[in-house]
């Protein structure tokens, strides 16, 4: 026969289970939600990007040349140009030349001046067939030209081709655009550059 079991010694039931834990990917966050209910412009938004510009693109405009491009001549063939090109003459203050290889390299020089000729650049495309010529070893730079013919303008911002190859290529020396010309059998170009001169100092 059994007894009551006493109440006050009965073990207390156990403790309901935990709820599952969330899963993160159901919550939202309140900022989430403070994003979604603001109204338009309430955040920065960037502005509608710039059209894109080609920083890279060669100058137009007066160029500075020296060396082998102050010959009419080859200038009109590497621009192919109907006829040859009448150039300014003109300098630049502040800058040398030195050789590379029988080509001038122009360097910056306080003080010291160089002589050449100026050549409007019309196109983009007429400029990029100039750095081509002169190769990855030259940049064309800005520069202020410095007319010497008694012309208007006696002064004009333009550009010119630095030298920005390895300088310890580069020897002590002048470059003379006639004796190139006679070793590249530029012959015709030899008699105008001589025709020219003797205008230019009358004997």
């Amino acid at each position: 026969m059994s007894t009551p079991t006493d109440e006050g010694s009965r073990p207390a039931p156990p403790p309901p289970p935990p709820p599952p834990p969330e899963d993160p990917r159901s919550k939202i966050s309140p900022f989430v939600l403070k994003m979604r209910s603001a109204p338009p412009g309430y955040f920065y938004e960037a502005p509608e990007p710039s059209p894109v510009v080609d920083l890279f693109d060669a100058p137009t405009g007066p160029y500075f040349l020296y060396g082998t491009l102050t010959d009419p001549s080859m200038l009109s063939e590497i621009l192919g140009l109907d006829e040859e090109p009448t150039l300014r003459p003109a300098y630049i203050m502040g800058y040398k030349c030195k050789l590379w290889g029988q080509y001038p390299a122009l360097l910056d020089a306080p003080g010291l001046v160089v002589e050449g000729a100026v050549y409007h650049v019309k196109s983009v495309e007429d400029g990029e067939k100039l750095a081509t010529y002169e190769t990855k070893s030259y940049r064309a730079d800005p520069c202020i030209i410095m007319y010497t013919d008694g012309q208007e303008p006696g002064k004009e911002y333009g550009s010119t081709f630095k030298f920005v190859g390895n300088k310890k290529d580069l020897s002590e020396g002048e470059f003379d655009l006639r004796v190139w010309l006679t070793r590249m059998g530029r012959h015709a170009a030899v008699d105008k550059l001589d025709a020219a001169k003797r205008i230019a100092v009358p004997g």
